[in-house]
């Protein structure tokens, strides 16, 4: 059976029930779910069929968003404001929050329902990028009113991943070595010499112009240099790393496959076992403002301790 693919890919042979959206109630967090976004006090996750979840105590205890949707949401980003938010995900479906995730409507939808959204990022209230499979990007600048999708490369690897770095300048990873950057708020990109010819997951921008990137067969690798040049980081476990994130006491921890979990306390340096009894994949990795983790994953939310 053929199926669309979730961020990351492998995610998708998870065959989880999802608790359904559209109810004010409590729910405990045990389906699949691929992202989630910090804003303001809250934090909203999103997953499997159509799920979107909001906690106001730091992941202890979740209620369903109001919206009905099916299909699986992969990534789910927000404005400074707070009360302005996006989720993306199979069926190219984009939708829309205002209210910092309390409710939610479609706001767009390709004509070709096969693509999939893998992650989005919102730059502000008004301007939002969303990527995906198969070289999607798609852009809007008026706050979702009106989108423009694009072709960055001619080849059509995934985008996986989009981050922004402190000083505003963006970056891409996807499949077969893809890392691009765009200094100009998303206007055009520059692709990146990858030192790596597999997928990347993700990059992690650290400093200014410190950046870690992450992908397959547990490859690390590091720059100085905005992406100029690259330093493998020494890891001999060759597992898929999905998600990487900053701990409130500045350790770096990196997930991914069942029992692949790693901390990093030099900045990338270096990355050791971090031994902590969690054995599920994980999608995605979230710092919360009490120093303790969130992982987001096959095992629905579960808070793991500061590193």
């Amino acid at each position: 059976m053929n199926l669309p693919p979730l961020r990351p890919h492998w995610l998708v042979l998870l065959a989880l029930l999802a608790a359904p959206a559209g109810r004010a109630t409590e729910v405990r967090p045990t389906m699949l779910l691929l992202d989630g976004a910090r804003t303001g006090p809250a934090v909203v996750v999103v997953g499997e069929r159509g799920t979107i979840l909001r906690s106001t105590d730091e992941g202890r205890t979740w209620a369903a968003t109001g919206g009905t949707f099916s299909p699986a949401f992969t990534g789910v980003a927000f404005a400074g404001d707070t009360a302005h938010g996006w989720a993306v995900g199979h069926d190219a479906l984009i939708v829309a929050t205002t209210d910092g995730g309390l409710t939610w409507r479609k706001q767009w939808q390709a004509e070709n329902l096969s693509d999939s959204f893998l992650d989005v990022l919102a730059l502000d209230a008004q301007r939002v990028i969303a990527v995906g499979a198969y070289g999607l990007f798609v852009t809007t600048a008026d706050g979702g009113r009106t989108w423009q999708r694009r072709k960055l490369s001619e080849d059509d690897f995934h985008f996986n991943r989009i981050t922004r770095g402190p000083t505003g300048t963006l970056y891409l990873a996807g499949e077969r070595g893809t890392l691009l950057r765009s200094r100009d708020q998303g206007l055009s990109w520059s692709r990146i010499d990858s030192p790596y010819d597999g997928s990347f997951y993700g990059i992690l921008p650290l400093e200014e112009r410190t950046l870690l990137a992450y992908g397959l067969r547990g490859r690390i690798y590091r720059s100085t240099d905005d992406g100029d040049t690259w330093t493998a980081v020494p890891n001999e476990r060759r597992v898929l790393l999905a998600a990487a994130v900053r701990a409130a006491n500045g350790t770096l921890v990196l997930a991914g496959q069942s029992r692949a979990l790693f901390a990093s306390r030099d900045a990338g340096g270096s990355v050791a076992d971090w031994a902590v009894p969690f054995t599920t994949a994980v999608a995605e990795l979230l710092a919360l403002p009490d120093g303790s983790l969130l992982a987001l994953g096959e095992a629905g939310a579960t808070r793991l301790p500061a590193p």
